[in-house]
């Protein structure tokens, strides 16, 4: 009956306003209602048959704690559809990915708490003492913290990243241990990496919050190159920074603000050591660029006849 008069009125009502919210908890809350009302019946007619304390009383408890789980449903259900809606939606208005992911743990939180406050009262229905029972949960809390400490530092740790916003989905990090990937999930335990090599890496939270991250997408998308080579004593060193930037210059993904620059920097043991800094548009390009110019430094300094020196030593003799 309930469901039958739900479907002809109420849906007519609900569909004549402007939001869509109001469809959505109809439709989501009437089975767990209707489930109430039944267990309410159940209860009503088990009275009359006047059967044995015990059997009454269990069967009582029985049904008030079904009650209490329906209805508890039926709150998850509400907050779940008015989260995804209104949540969800000004999350997508912002750019940050932080708020998303606050919105996923809020809607984890919110079924988590109304379900544990249902546990408590279902509790109560079955004559178990609730102060006891929390102050040996409490102890037992605190073992399993102790026992699990790596796993909840791991949770922290996932926690601070979110807050943090320091790492981000899609993101390409290198790690103390020089593992490199694109960032594919943060989860509550673990961040999972996929590699230049296509493979998986998990990395446990704990240990990602607190190793230095070197983040290629932060602060924005452009990376630096440094690209050494040296040539031989005796050489141009004008000559050979001008015939090197002449080359790089206007090259596609390289950034003209700021400008590729040549910086003799040291005069070694076996040649006169250079060093070519530029900019790529993009931390993607760097490999790519990378061996196109260095590419370019060697078949420039061949054509300009600019000698490139082997390491070398030269031993003189006495007589």
């Amino acid at each position: 009956m309930f469901l039958f008069i739900t479907e002809k009125f109420v849906y007519k009502l609900v569909k004549k306003t402007r939001t869509r919210v109001d469809d959505k908890i109809i439709h989501r809350t009437g089975k767990p209602i209707s489930l109430i009302l039944i267990l309410i019946g159940v209860r009503l007619a088990i009275m009359p048959l006047n059967l044995e304390e015990k059997l009454m009383s269990g069967s009582t408890d029985l049904i008030l704690s079904l009650i209490i789980l329906a209805i508890s449903y039926t709150f998850v259900m509400v907050f779940d559809v008015l989260i995804n809606n209104w949540g969800l939606k000004w999350a997508r208005k912002t750019k940050s990915t932080l708020d998303d992911n606050l919105v996923s743990l809020l809607q984890k939180t919110s079924k988590f708490i109304i379900f544990s406050i249902a546990f408590i009262y279902v509790l109560e229905i079955w004559g178990i003492e609730i102060i006891p029972f929390l102050a040996s949960m409490g102890i037992a809390g605190i073992a399993i913290a102790f026992a699990l400490q790596d796993s909840l530092g791991d949770v922290f740790g996932g926690l601070t990243l979110i807050l943090d916003k320091s790492v981000k989905v899609g993101d390409v990090i290198e790690l103390d241990d020089e593992t490199t990937g694109t960032v594919i999930d943060i989860g509550l335990r673990s961040t999972k990496l996929n590699t230049f090599d296509n493979e998986l890496v998990i990395v446990p939270n704990g240990k990602l919050s607190d190793s230095k991250i070197i983040n290629y997408a932060e602060p924005d998308q452009t990376a630096r190159l440094v690209l050494p080579f040296g040539v031989a004593y005796g050489s141009d060193i004008e000559k050979v920074k001008k015939i090197i930037l002449e080359k790089v210059n206007n090259l596609d993904h390289v950034l003209d603000d700021p400008k590729p620059i040549v910086r003799f920097v040291e005069m070694g043991e076996s040649s006169l050591n250079f060093k070519l800094y530029l900019q790529v548009e993009h931390y993607s390009n760097r490999f790519e660029i990378k061996d196109k110019v260095n590419t370019i430094i060697y078949k420039t300094l061949r054509e300009q006849g600019v000698e490139i020196p082997n390491p070398q030593l030269d031993v003189w003799l006495r007589k």
